[in-house]
């Protein structure tokens, strides 16, 4: 039997995590720190950075403050990085800040379209950009966070899907662009996990119902979707330890996968992706906006 090779030592090694204020970004933060990364943990508040310094064993977490849809804020944190870690580089980049907007398509205000992208994609690949020269040097390491609704669009998650379809094709013209010059691109993708994300992602929902047009059509389906998701959720067994092992995982393997699925629902997503056709697939999602 072939043995897994030996993971690479952390030790002495930089990374950059986006979204690391709460959720699996928090968790992941708390982790790498633990096992021995230098972590550059971005949020969007003094508040959460003394919050996680407060989580810190090791002294090895430095807070950054980091919007990623403000340019100046990125190329602050990325000149601020370089500075800290000096010749010594950076060896990874974990993109995980994300935001959800779930409404049904045709009630989706063309802002909040906007939104969704400007978060999940654009100033993703913004980071990317301001970053790449130190991980290049390093030749380091990009680790994308997508979800399952990177593979299979849910109703009412049409804006999330799209936002996670383009970063996983994003992430495979990165990982072919940038492999000249060493630099690996890993796609992790949780499934459902229990973070403040979906609080705010119902909350949201509900805003944009209470004044979309033709929402009548669509009220009680979507409320259904919503309980549905939360009883999801109450019982779903993946925690943002387990998330945040797997990040560590494509951070250190010797050779890392492009895809890391995370939880049960994850892998039975992709197996479900690959035998059923469409109009399968339409049918088993169907219960989701029954009008019944």
């Amino acid at each position: 039997m072939l043995r897994k090779p030996k993971p690479l030592s952390p030790n002495g090694k930089s990374v950059v995590i986006t979204g690391a204020s709460s959720g699996l970004g928090r968790a992941a933060a708390v982790h790498l720190e633990r096992i021995g990364f230098r972590v550059f943990a971005a949020v969007r508040r003094p508040e959460d950075g003394k919050k996680l310094l407060a989580d810190a064993r090791y002294d090895r977490i430095s807070p950054i403050f980091l919007d990623v849809t403000k340019p100046d804020e990125i190329r602050s944190a990325a000149d601020e990085v370089s500075a800290a870690v000096g010749s010594s580089g950076l060896w990874g980049l974990v993109n995980n800040a994300g935001i959800s907007v779930p409404a049904p398509l045709e009630c989706l205000p063309a802002e909040q379209l906007r939104l969704q992208l400007e978060i999940n994609l654009v100033g993703q690949l913004a980071v990317i950009q301001a970053f790449l020269p130190q991980l290049r040097a390093r030749r380091g390491r990009i680790v994308n966070v997508t979800s399952g609704l990177g593979r299979i669009a849910l109703p009412y998650l049409g804006a999330y899907a799209a936002s996670q379809f383009a970063k996983e094709g994003m992430s495979d013209a990165l990982r072919r662009e940038l492999a000249p010059f060493g630099v690996s691109v890993s796609v992790v993708q949780p499934g459902a996990i229990r973070t403040p994300i979906w609080e705010k992602m119902a909350s949201a929902g509900r805003d944009i119902m209470a004044t979309a047009q033709r929402r009548d059509l669509y009220r009680g389906s979507f409320d259904r979707f919503l309980a549905i998701n939360a009883h999801q959720l109450e019982v779903c067994r993946t925690t943002p330890d387990d998330f945040a092992v797997v990040v560590a995982e494509a951070l250190t393997a010797q050779r890392p996968r492009t895809r890391y699925p995370v939880g049960a629902d994850m892998r039975r997503t992709r197996v479900l992706t690959r035998l059923l056709s469409d109009s399968a697939l339409d049918k088993r999602l169907s219960p989701l906006v029954s009008t019944d």
